[in-house]
């Protein structure tokens, strides 16, 4: 693993985005936020978010869009 690896759990993840921790979760599972299990806890690369934000953002999608 490399030294710049950081992963983020669901509720880290919620704080930066500011949105419910629920809403992770559902978004995780759904496959639209890139997560995956470790047991039943959902763990996030946090380079991966970044540039999963990035990507909406120049798509310019909103929270409400699909």
């Amino acid at each position: 693993m490399a030294d710049t690896d950081e992963f983020w759990t669901a509720e880290e993840v919620s704080n930066y985005l500011r949105i419910p921790q629920s809403t992770i979760y559902k978004l995780a599972q759904d496959k639209v936020l890139p997560g995956f299990k470790v047991g039943k806890h959902w763990r996030f690369r946090r380079e991966t978010v970044l540039e999963w934000i990035k990507k909406r953002e120049a798509q310019g999608e909103s929270k409400g869009d699909k």
